[in-house]
């Protein structure tokens, strides 16, 4: 049984190809999601910005809660959007390499979590922007490796949390305009996510063991010959017919020593 950490073939036992293949869904994904939100801030400046007045999270107000799902598409500013965007697409595409179709589940737990915490606890205020996707994303790349025991996983998430790890401090109370609660919810929501949308171990574990024999499997030729060999009856050999005689009644049949003995015994030999 091989360490679970270590996965199989490739990092969670895929091929290559279906890696490649997952990793170029999500290369698009990115680069759309990207350029939906500069459009929208594109439209959203030449209008001075009343998307966003209109579109954005107002603290317990009934009418603005369904505005958690259009506040991540939504800056304030120029540099509001170019702070969020690099970071949102490295940690987007990281979240979403593995399956477009869980990333879209990871994002929407990400948008509850982080949108829910605004709307319940900010003060007043209107709140967009992207940055609760960038914590969230952040926060599932690094539990994900742990939560689905991938070793490669594992080390990205570590190299994520080392290089970005200045995001924290963004994520803390006291930080001037900035929704230090809409961060701590996406990131409350990444780790969920994470959770939630884990490989199960059972189903791994069988998956891998499945694998394991088909590998064995490979050498069913040798193994199938050892077992017939295994299977082969060797006949007794009787008492008192003499040395040939007895040779001969000991072969297999079909086998050249009892094709050369029966040949002897028809000239006489």
């Amino acid at each position: 049984m091989g360490d679970p950490m270590s996965g199989e073939g490739s990092w969670d036992g895929r091929s290559a190809e279906e890696v490649l293949y997952e990793a170029r869904k999500a290369l698009y994904v990115m680069v759309g999601f990207i350029a939906v939100i500069w459009a929208a801030q594109v439209v959203n400046s030449a209008l001075s910005y009343r998307l966003s007045n209109h579109f954005g999270i107002v603290p317990r107000d009934v009418g603005h809660l369904g505005d958690i799902f259009s506040a991540p598409f939504l800056h304030y500013s120029w540099q509001h959007i170019e702070s969020n965007s690099g970071p949102l697409f490295v940690f987007g595409f990281l979240a979403a390499y593995r399956g477009v179709r869980k990333f879209l589940m990871v994002t929407l737990v990400i948008v509850c979590s982080s949108g829910l915490m605004v709307w319940f606890a900010q003060g007043n205020s209107n709140t967009v922007g992207a940055s609760g996707l960038v914590y969230g994303y952040f926060a599932y790349v690094v539990v994900k490796g742990l939560f689905d025991r991938h070793l490669v996983d594992v080390l990205i998430g570590c190299v994520m949390a080392l290089s970005y790890a200045y995001l924290l401090t963004a994520a803390l109370p006291g930080v001037p305009h900035v929704s230090w609660l809409g961060h701590l919810g996406g990131a409350i929501g990444g780790v969920l996510a994470g959770w939630l949308l884990r490989e199960r171990g059972a189903a791994a574990l069988g998956a891998r063991e499945d694998r394991e024999l088909a590998g064995v499997g490979g050498g069913g030729a040798g193994g199938g010959a050892e077992k017939a060999l295994g299977d082969t009856a060797v006949l007794p050999t009787p008492k008192g017919d003499g040395g040939r005689k007895s040779a001969k009644s000991g072969s297999l049949p079909g086998s050249p020593r009892s094709d050369l003995f029966k040949e002897l015994d028809d000239l006489g030999l």
